[in-house]
């Protein structure tokens, strides 16, 4: 096995010398002809490991393009996670957007090169959207570190109020850019993401609203998972060294290490992170990248290099936790088996996707796994996740149901979570939200920053 990985790594080396080097991005604002030029040459010259591909089309008709890097990026691969980056969906907030152009260009370029780069894109599908909002970006005329009227899409709706809420009614008008994420949510197993705002400096992690039953009472409100979460949002900042001081915008919140869950800061309707979450199976979190919304464009080496070693690190965190197929005594995969740590279920349940895969982003520890099949009973299996984790994969663990195929029509249907307010029916306090689990901050009611 040894001299067969590396005979792989050797031939991964070759690969990249034979890869076309592409010219140097430069640091400046690319606007959607100039992002749209520098997308499909990466494409062309790389088109063994990118696929590019437009996930819908803005108000004004305007792609919303998405570059997919890896061993595989035209399909999903069983055992390989989905990973998504999406900038700029505040169409002001222009720095995210400029880092995910020069995070393409540095993958693509340290591919067979950089041992660690091979091994994650080897091992990871890489989503990377840098505008979900290029009508309010093309609509913003000059730099402004405040609020613009490009924060909108053209419609002038906030897309990041735009989604569906599971604690309290959002009867707004679903935008063709919020619409076209709802569906390519749906296309993908995606496990983890991050969407990249600006002005502030903080990771901020869900949820973004809440209720008595999340903790909304103690000032923040808490998901069942918010050990991961707060792992993530500190993987994060403690590689940036500027947002993990917590205090470098003036006249704005501090953040003790650079984090903050999301309610804490202020409470959000509709937000995206909350949405990927709750009804897409896909922690997210919102990283808020420079105090000045629209800086000038000789700040964008400082911010590329700020945030290099934390987008890299970030991308990482898809293989925590535990990963692995559910089959039946036949070895068919099964579809849409609920597979849960036992004490911490999800309000829509995660489950297994058409090829009986899972993904569950866990910290090392002892967990009781949860598979259970409709109309039998669960299945139960202790699982202890090690301290050092694997190389660029998640600890592995099938699991065989003792299921006959003919009797088990109820998998054929994909049951569906309803985009209703979902909280609003549930007890008091879990166990996830006990006031000793965060240092609680005052809400800040406050509309300009995610």
């Amino acid at each position: 096995m040894r001299a067969r990985a590396g005979n792989m790594d050797f031939a991964c080396l070759w690969l990249g010398l034979l890869l076309p080097l592409a010219a140097a991005l430069d640091f400046r604002y690319h606007h959607q002809e100039d992002m749209e030029a520098f997308l499909k040459r990466v494409a062309q010259n790389y088109s063994s490991i990118t696929h590019l591909h437009s996930i819908g089309k803005s108000v004004r008709g305007r792609n919303l393009w998405v570059l997919v890097v890896g061993q595989f990026p035209k399909e999903h691969r069983v055992g390989i996670p989905e990973f998504k980056y999406v900038a700029n969906m505040h169409g002001d907030e222009t720095v995210g957007r400029e880092l995910l152009l020069h995070l393409i260009d540095y993958l693509v370029t340290s591919y067979g090169k950089d041992p660690d780069i091979t091994k994650l894109m080897n091992s990871t599908r890489i989503h990377i959207m840098p505008s979900m909002n290029p009508d309010g970006f093309e609509a913003v005329k000059k730099p402004d570190c405040f609020y613009n009227s490009g924060r909108g899409n053209y419609n002038e709706y906030d897309l990041n109020r735009n989604f569906p809420d599971a604690f309290e009614h959002n009867n707004v008008s679903r935008q063709p850019e919020t619409l076209a994420v709802m569906k390519w949510l749906k296309t993908e197993t995606f496990v983890l993401s991050a969407n990249l705002h600006g002005g502030a400096l903080v990771a901020s992690y869900p949820f973004d609203n809440g209720v008595q039953a999340t903790g909304a009472l103690l000032s923040r409100s808490l998901t069942p998972d918010d050990d991961v979460f707060q792992h993530l949002a500190h993987t994060y900042a403690s590689r940036n060294p500027n947002m993990m001081k917590g205090d470098q915008c003036k006249n704005k919140m501090n953040f003790p290490n650079g984090i903050t869950n999301g309610y804490a800061w202020y409470p959000l309707q509709g937000g995206m992170q909350d949405f990927n979450y709750i009804w897409a199976q896909c922690f997210e979190i919102t990283l808020e990248l420079s105090c000045c919304k629209y800086p000038r464009e000789e700040k964008l080496p400082y911010f590329w290099n700020d945030n290099k070693a934390s987008l890299i690190e970030y991308i990482k965190q898809v293989h925590l936790g535990i990963k692995g197929q559910v089959f039946d005594q036949s070895g068919n995969p099964l579809p849409n088996v609920i597979v849960e740590v036992q004490d911490r279920k999800h309000i829509c349940p995660y489950r297994t996707n058409k090829f009986g895969e899972y993904y569950l982003l866990l910290l090392p520890g002892s967990y009781v796994i949860n598979v259970t099949v409709p109309g039998h009973d669960p299945h139960l299996t202790k699982i202890v996740i090690p301290e050092k984790s694997q190389n660029f994969s998640a600890f592995k663990k099938d699991f065989i149901f003792p299921l006959r195929r003919q009797s088990d029509s109820v998998l054929v249907s994909n049951p569906s979570c309803p985009l209703v307010p979902l909280y609003r029916a549930m007890p008091s306090y879990s166990a996830a939200t006990k006031p000793s689990l965060f240092l609680f901050l005052v809400p800040l009611l406050h509309m300009f920053f995610k």
